[in-house]
């Protein structure tokens, strides 16, 4: 197949620019209801089917759209370039944290591989979703969910998603069977309605075998009241985009598209969610869809909401579309002019050889009232942005040495095949920990303003590459930006933001921090629209190193995995922040004890990945 490429146009001065995208109109089905419900943590600590075989290559070739292929299914990337960036790390370390109210230890690998009694595969990245209002907090990961009270009592949980969505387990260990395949989890408590939305992207098997159908869905839960740990009502929306199901034809090779990486956002009127649509059995990337799903009609149970998709491929459209993030409205403020309006926030870099730009691109869907009546009228709309010179950051980012009993069990001769079932393999130096590519990550409204934040490519202290948190606050009205600049320490890599913001225009950025000197930790920094983001502060101080399955040879890539994305909700003058990080430290020794590779029930046997829930006051 042919792959699009696309080349930024030049920036003169902010215009929004309208064009003849058609909206393909569709209808979404209501399912079943759901309650959430604590499964039990349990099973074998490693069996000899630990990964997916269908989501670490088995079944696909996941090409990434550009003319490079790797054996990741989903979270794929199209950076095409890396040539750096000279902008050095000039931010501070706090002393103290005095607006940290508090924290918690979130979900972990552990809660992951052992929930619904351990009939689940070993996942990573876990992929946070965080979403906070009337009262509780809930977290989901790959593949599990959890419910807290604003005083971090967990209420429910962990939860595995497969249970949540009303399907068999991811893989049921006495039976063999497999269920679908879940992933990509987000969610988002909307003020104005009172209801609690849960996104993810659910790929089908056939039957119940280990092969993917090719059809793939958006599964969106809606709480039926306030309480998030009541029921819930289940629809489903197929985004395999190849004609069936009522999906328009959009021409990925192989015969399915892929609603990769999705996220959600709303306005007044709708909820939005938006994917990176690539093949899913063949190579190619067609541009990132945008869904728009009347919000009174999910909120009130209806039986088919309207939706209304915009093809980013669509070659009338005058931006490149690669995660087209959309934003979340903070308290219930929504931009009602234009009859509604939803904004999205995308960049470009990762399109250019270079992996370069200094352009950002505002998207408006406006008219958004009329999704319930004529959703044929809603509007699309697209602006470029000229903003301070980023980059895909080049290179993964060292941590700080430590105990890596998984990856001392690879390397000591007989552990790895007595233990594990895999050959040895030796690593002459630590573990680099992957960062993020230059994709646009959390965008919000609030105060009038989209807030949003990208990873990008810094020169540290020591010579090397590593990675900064760009972010922008902008007018989306006028295009005028308050802030833009580059958040970086000059000896450590900051990956994965997120931005949250009160009504009053208080703002977070949450991201994990990790370096030489740094065990991978929960950080955070205050943004505000006249003086850009302050000092870096941690919430919470790894443990330990990263020590994940992702990137080992054998265990289905070669691509270590971090992420993909953080999260952070506001909640009147209170920002809830989640990050991944590294709570536990064992030895080899301890992860060879009965019961074995557990450490104390703080870890599995293949990764060590943990999240960290913190509430920052205002």
């Amino acid at each position: 197949m042919k792959t699009r490429l696309f080349i930024a146009v030049a920036v003169m001065a902010f215009a929004t620019c309208a064009f003849g995208a058609t909206p393909t109109t569709l209808k979404l089905q209501r399912g079943g209801t759901t309650v959430p419900v604590t499964t039990p943590l349990g099973g074998a600590a490693l069996t000899n089917l630990e990964l997916d075989p269908a989501m670490s290559g088995g079944d696909t070739d996941s090409g990434d759209g550009l003319g490079f292929t790797s054996k990741q299914v989903v979270n794929r990337s199209i950076a095409r370039g890396h040539a750096g960036s000279n902008r050095a790390g000039h931010a501070t370390r706090a002393k103290s944290s005095p607006e940290l109210l508090g924290g918690l230890d979130g979900l972990n690998f552990h809660d992951q591989r052992y929930a619904n009694g351990g009939n689940q595969f070993s996942v990573e990245p876990p992929d946070q979703g965080l979403c906070a209002g009337n009262g509780f907090v809930v977290e989901s990961v790959n593949d599990v969910l959890a419910i807290y009270d604003k005083s971090g009592n967990k209420l429910v949980g962990p939860v595995d998603l497969n249970t949540f969505y009303g399907y068999p387990a991811a893989i049921n260990r006495s039976t063999g069977a497999y269920g679908p395949e879940i992933t990509d989890p987000s969610c988002y408590y909307d003020a104005s309605t009172q209801r609690w939305f849960q996104v993810v992207l659910t790929l089908d098997r056939i039957g119940t075998t280990s092969s993917l159908a090719g059809t793939n869905h958006l599964d969106i839960a809606v709480s039926q009241t306030a309480d998030p740990t009541g029921a819930w009502n289940i629809y489903r929306l197929p985004v395999q985009n190849n004609g069936t199901q009522g999906t328009p034809d959009h021409g990925c090779a192989g015969g399915f598209c892929l609603g990769d990486y999705p996220h959600i956002g709303a306005d007044a009127n709708a909820i939005f969610l938006t994917t990176n649509e690539f093949a899913l059995f063949g190579s190619g990337f067609y541009g990132a869809q945008i869904y728009a799903i009347s919000k009174q009609a999910l909120a009130s149970g209806a039986a088919s909401p309207n939706v209304v998709l915009f093809n980013g491929g669509d070659p009338s459209i005058p931006a490149p579309a690669f995660t087209v993030w959309p934003a979340i409205s903070s308290g219930g403020q929504y931009a009602t002019a234009h009859g509604g309006t939803e904004y999205l926030l995308s960049s470009d870099a990762v399109f250019y050889d270079s992996g370069t730009s200094n352009t950002i691109w505002l998207w408006s869907v406006s008219n958004t009232q009329a999704i319930d009546s004529m959703p044929a009228n809603v509007m699309l709309s697209v602006s470029p942005l000229t903003v301070q010179l980023y980059a895909v950051p080049s290179s993964l980012a060292q941590q700080k040495p430590g105990n890596t009993p998984l990856r001392d069990c690879f390397a000591l001769l007989g552990c790895a095949p007595n233990y594990l079932g895999y050959p040895n393999h030796v690593y002459s130096t630590p573990r680099d920990l992957a960062v993020n590519d230059s994709r646009m990550q959390q965008v919000s409204y609030a105060n009038g303003k989209l807030w949003g934040t990208l990873d990008t490519d810094v020169l540290l202290s020591d010579g090397s590459h590593g990675s900064g948190i760009n972010y922008v606050v902008v007018n989306p009205d006028s295009g005028h930006i308050f802030a833009n600049d580059t958040l970086a320490l000059p000896d450590a890599n900051l990956t994965y933001g997120a931005a949250a913001v009160t009504q009053s225009g208080r703002g977070v950025i949450t991201f994990t921090v990790v370096g030489p000197n740094d065990y991978p930790s929960a950080g955070y920094a205050s943004l505000d629209a006249k003086i850009g983001a302050g000092d870096v502060h941690i919430a919470a101080s790894g443990a330990g190193p990263w020590d994940g399955f992702t990137g080992i040879p054998y265990l289905g890539d070669d691509r270590p995995r971090w992420g993909d994305y953080g999260a952070a909700a506001a909640d009147g003058n209170t920002i809830w922040i989640a990050s991944e990080y590294i709570a536990q430290t064992c030895s080899l020794t301890e992860y060879l004890t009965a019961p074995l590779f557990q450490c104390g029930g703080t870890r599995g046997a293949l990764s060590n990945w943990a999240t960290r829930i913190s509430a920052i006051g205002f």
